[in-house]
């Protein structure tokens, strides 16, 4: 892994990515009907699928809240609640 500075945003080069054949003529394609670079497909490709999974993390921790009763934060200070996971431990 390489490290560089362009534009004021540091780079790195990774070279440990290997396409079979199909896979890199389906990026060139991407590529060339976006009229973008295939760095760039990659990188959105990348980012789309990191939100996704983002999005889902948070989901599932609003679900946990969510199973908690109605009111059951009323008054609830951060302290109060570390002190009560200090007494369950």
């Amino acid at each position: 892994m390489y490290k560089y500075l362009t534009k004021g945003v540091e780079m790195t080069i990774r070279k440990n990515f290997i396409f079979d054949e199909e896979i890199a003529q389906h990026l060139e394609e991407l590529a060339n009907k976006q009229n973008t670079t295939q760095t760039q497909v990659i990188k959105d490709m990348i980012e789309e699928k990191y939100q996704e999974i983002s999005i889902g993390e948070k989901l599932e921790a609003f679900r946990s809240i969510v199973t908690m009763p109605a009111g059951s934060l009323v008054g609830t200070t951060i302290q109060s609640t570390k002190e009560q996971m200090a007494l369950e431990i």
